[in-house]
């Protein structure tokens, strides 16, 4: 069995970090390494998906509920509006293998995303 995400540890309290929203499914934290005025990650609870590809065709409903999670967080860190970003795979600068959202907000400009 393989070891779990970052993420799984933070959710574990094994690494910590401020969770500023959770469900029962899905959790938000700020980005260690933010790329924009507001940078946060949410991440389901679950690390059966390794990308938002395998995460939309096994359970569409679970990337419904983080997209909602991102508004209401664009909402109440940001005016509302956000870019809201999946890398999928190495080669497009995804290093963490749990499906999750990057949440950009204010100031945005056309620089990479990583995680």
């Amino acid at each position: 069995m393989s070891d779990a995400s970052v993420f799984t540890r933070i959710l574990r309290g094994e690494i910590p970090s401020e969770i500023l929203a959770q469900t029962d499914n899905v959790f938000a934290i700020r980005d260690i390494a933010p790329r924009a005025p507001v940078h946060l990650l949410v991440i389901p609870k679950t690390e059966a998906y390794r990308d938002v590809t395998e995460l939309a065709a096994a359970d569409p409903a679970l990337l419904t509920e983080m997209v909602d999670m991102a508004r209401t967080l664009a909402s109440e860190h940001a005016d509302g509006d956000f870019r809201l970003v999946f890398n999928t795979g190495a080669g497009a600068g995804q290093t963490v293998f749990h499906v999750h959202a990057h949440v950009l907000a204010g100031g945005l400009d056309e620089g990479s995303v990583g995680g």
